[in-house]
């Protein structure tokens, strides 16, 4: 942590889908950081149909909507620290991107939303190439999980099934740092670890272990979504990035024990964001 953090309360922009049983995506976005001690705005990118058994449907907002929203917050509020989750097209990542240009936020985390855990897909083929090349340069941090780390390194299709996870987590650290990018926060969720959640902070010169227990629950709607929700909110109280990624993790590790205590729907229930 900084020595110094902010005393007012920063505004952290979220750009994201919506998902219409609140456990994930915007309206996860929304609760973490104010259960972080942020203040929440946000930019919706798609409406999707799902609730905690899976997604039924995406429809991605008219670019130019998207467009429009991006210039009312940032010409009204003064955005700290902006996290993006799903973009569902090329159409709307190249206006997100424009934006960024226009006003470089002083902190930006993308987690890159490419599939739903159900294997619906979040993110259209054509946008997956200014992803790489053009988007994720602009992120302080980018927050994969295995399987979109894999995706974004272009492993083959075998690599990426969760029934016979063949996770080398060493040759991914490797390979990402490859790609050039400021920092990437490698989360462990789909290791075969039984006993620890494991990420790691790679950057160009370095790789930071983060652990904590992991905890056997059924109510894990809206991890990642919540996890870089809560990194950007720390980011804009002033913590320094590896105090930010420890803290987000201890809020998520409170968030996912203390799921069970609500009761919403029939699968994978969303985290309690409000349990302190």
């Amino acid at each position: 942590m900084t020595s110094s953090l902010q005393s007012s309360v920063p505004i952290v922009l979220t750009i994201a889908g919506s998902d219409s049983s609140g456990g994930a995506g915007i309206q996860a976005d929304i609760k973490t950081i104010s259960a972080t001690g942020s203040y929440a705005c946000s930019v919706i990118t798609a409406s999707t149909a799902q609730n905690t058994q899976g997604v039924l449907d995406v429809f991605p907002l008219p670019a130019r909507h998207v467009s429009q929203q991006l210039d009312a917050v940032f010409a009204d509020l003064n955005i700290v620290a902006v996290k993006i989750g799903m973009l569902a097209n090329a159409e709307i990542l190249e206006v997100v991107m424009k934006k960024l240009q226009a006003v470089r936020p002083r902190h930006v985390v993308i987690d890159p939303v490419l599939l739903s855990t159900s294997g619906k897909p979040l993110l259209s083929s054509e946008a997956f190439g200014p992803l790489q090349k053009e988007l994720l340069p602009m992120a302080d941090l980018i927050t994969p999980n295995l399987p979109e780390a894999a995706a974004l390194l272009g492993y083959p299709t075998a690599k990426l099934s969760e029934s016979e996870p063949k996770w080398h987590v060493p040759e991914i650290i490797d390979d990402l740092r490859l790609l050039g990018l400021p920092a990437i926060l490698l989360k462990g969720g789909h290791s075969d670890d039984p006993n620890h959640s494991q990420d790691w902070l790679i950057t160009g010169s370095s790789t930071q272990l983060f652990t904590a227990p992991r905890i056997h629950a059924k109510n894990t709607h809206g991890t990642g979504c919540t996890l870089s929700s809560a990194i950007a909110s720390y980011l804009a109280r002033g913590y320094s990035l590896s105090s930010a990624i420890r803290e987000a993790k201890s809020y998520i590790s409170g968030a996912i024990l203390h799921a069970d205590k609500l009761l919403v729907g029939q699968g994978k229930g969303p985290l309690h964001h409000f349990y302190r």
